[in-house]
């Protein structure tokens, strides 16, 4: 989700969707009394998992940790760069041993010190393999992870033996391997610290999240709404210039948009396919559309056998070829799309690894062609392609219906492609994270560094945490392994990109387009905008 100045490696899942109940604006219950102190109503959707900032993988919880953490790193909500926030420097003299110290002043909202082992005991405990948390690969390249997390087997350390706590102001951190770029990682949330309250009452601290941003959160019923209260005792200089937010819970985007154009909702952060033809006329100048870090794909499950062979292959690659993308795309999503000729996102530019066209035919409507590699293979697995989606956010039935419309004109038989809705978006995540489905599902990526590999190693590399599908190619973790290591950008980059290729023939998912960011808000507020990651910048909002 962020610029395209500087390189960021490593990621983080997301799956891109949006949902909630009704909810005030104006003189309602998200009111307030105006300027400084007033409250903005947002539309949300409930988070897979509770709060841990190492177990939040998606992009519903990350817009809560965004608003109530900050970390070493902070990426500019308008160019992505890195920059240091609560870090005062990370330096190295060898880009594997780095010596991190911590600006002075900076506390959590319950009063408590952020300090060197705020990092490290909470790094330790996101690493660990007896915490189950989702994003415990972040801390793969720290010295010893494969003792606390190892691929089989108990755990033989409880602690990363690369972190070292020197004062209470600096820390170092030894990793596996040459990585130059790492520092650039460390603004992705399962970096940030944590309270010792997190482990003295841990279902306590989940009920009610401390952290050290510019955000409290107040309170939370799940399936309707979180209250987040500004922190006047916040020391970071990006200070919230509004009282608080209001997240309200849809299950239906479109409801959200209704409420929004009524009146009862100052922001909408994904517009309804459904409203696209309309929201111009409604909104004028209060809708946004602007380039996000964001692709949306089909993926296929590498687990079920049929799906993981050479015939399947040739499947795939026809499948992809039976997509008319710019058709879809200018029927359906009115402007807020792109037909994806990669795997990656045009933000990033040639910089940071974006090739146009790396795709090729493979990625290119051919009726014909399709139809050929689809009967080479053997035909679809099954008999039919079932892509599932959840039905309750993103409008995500029409642009489904599209893509297996434009599959059955290929193949000549109206049931060769069907939609599977899955009722809500956390029962759909909890099958595709789990290895349920036995057919294709809609997946999408956004991104957290604007760096090629953000968009490949943990998607498609073997065992990685977004690798839903479990698909695995040695020449490809190869490839991303030699680029990790090379110190020179642009080396690593091709590098990068000569693991894409391999996507390209083997297709593991299908690229189907990269998406705007698109919102909506009310006149009760101003100053609104989406960072590159599609994310709104909430302290930036004010209230009239």
């Amino acid at each position: 989700m962020r610029g395209a100045t500087q390189v960021r490696w490593a990621a983080c899942a997301v799956a891109v969707a949006l949902a909630a109940t009704a909810c005030g604006g104006g003189d309602g219950d998200g009111g307030g009394s105006g300027g400084a102190d007033g409250i903005v109503s947002s539309s949300w959707g409930d988070p897979q998992n509770p709060l841990e900032p190492a177990n939040t993988n998606e992009v519903q919880g990350g817009k809560v940790l965004d608003m109530v953490f900050r970390g070493l790193i902070r990426y500019d909500p308008k160019t992505g760069e890195a920059q240091n926030m609560i870090a005062e420097s990370i330096d190295s003299t060898d880009s594997q041993n780095f010596t991190i110290k911590l600006k002075d002043g900076w506390t959590f909202s319950n009063g408590e010190k952020v300090t060197a082992n705020s990092f490290v005991d909470a790094w330790n405990y996101g690493a660990a393999l007896k915490n189950n948390q989702k994003n415990a690969y972040f801390f793969q390249y720290i010295e010893g992870y494969d003792k606390v997390h190892p691929e089989s087997g108990s755990a033989s350390a409880e602690t990363l033996s690369g972190l070292k706590v020197v004062d209470d102001l600096t820390f170092t951190a030894k990793l596996t391997q040459k990585f130059s770029l790492w520092p650039d990682t460390l603004g992705y949330s399962a970096f940030v610290p944590l309270p010792k309250a997190f482990y003295d009452d841990h279902d306590a601290w989940l009920s009610k999240p401390v952290g050290n941003g510019p955000y409290t959160i107040e309170s939370y019923a799940k399936g309707s709404s979180m209250n987040l209260r500004r922190w006047d005792d916040y020391p970071g200089d990006d200070k919230a210039k509004n009282g608080g937010v209001d997240l309200k819970v849809f299950t239906d985007n479109n409801t959200a948009y209704t409420d929004l154009t009524a009146g009862n909702l100052d922001l909408v952060d994904d517009v309804p396919a459904s409203q696209l033809r309309n929201v111009e006329a409604d909104l004028g100048d209060r809708y946004i559309n602007t380039p996000a870090g964001i692709i949306q794909t089909i993926a296929f499950p590498f687990y079920e056998a049929d799906w993981d062979t050479d015939d399947a292959r040739k499947v795939r690659q026809g499948l992809s070829m039976a997509i008319n993308r710019p058709q879809i795309t200018d029927q359906i999503f009115q402007k807020t799309r792109t037909p994806a000729s990669d795997w990656t996102s045009p933000v990033l530019g040639e910089e940071g690894g974006f090739k146009e066209g790396l795709c090729g035919k493979e990625c290119t409507y051919n009726k014909a062609e399709a139809k050929k590699l689809i009967d080479e293979g053997g035909g679809i697995p099954g008999g039919q392609l079932k892509i599932s989606y959840n039905a309750d956010t993103g409008s995500h039935k029409e642009w489904v219906d599209a893509v297996c419309n434009s599959i059955n004109n290929v193949m000549g038989n109206n049931k060769a492609c069907v939609g599977g809705p899955v009722g809500t978006f956390a029962d759909f995540r909890a099958q595709v994270s789990t290895q349920k489905l036995t057919s294709a599902w809609r997946a999408g990526w956004q991104m957290d560094y604007p760096l090629i590999q953000n968009f490949l190693q943990p998607l498609y590399y073997t065992n990685a945490p977004s690798n839903d599908g479990k698909w695995s190619n040695q020449q490809f973790d190869d490839l991303v392994d030699k680029a990790n290591a090379e110190s020179d950008k642009a080396k690593a980059i091709t590098t990068f990109q000569d693991a894409e290729k391999i996507l390209v023939t083997e297709m593991p998912v299908i690229p189907l387009w990269y998406q705007n960011g698109s919102a909506g808000y009310s006149d009760r507020v101003d100053n609104v905008a989406l960072n590159p990651f599609s994310v709104p910048v909430y302290e930036e909002i004010t209230v009239k």
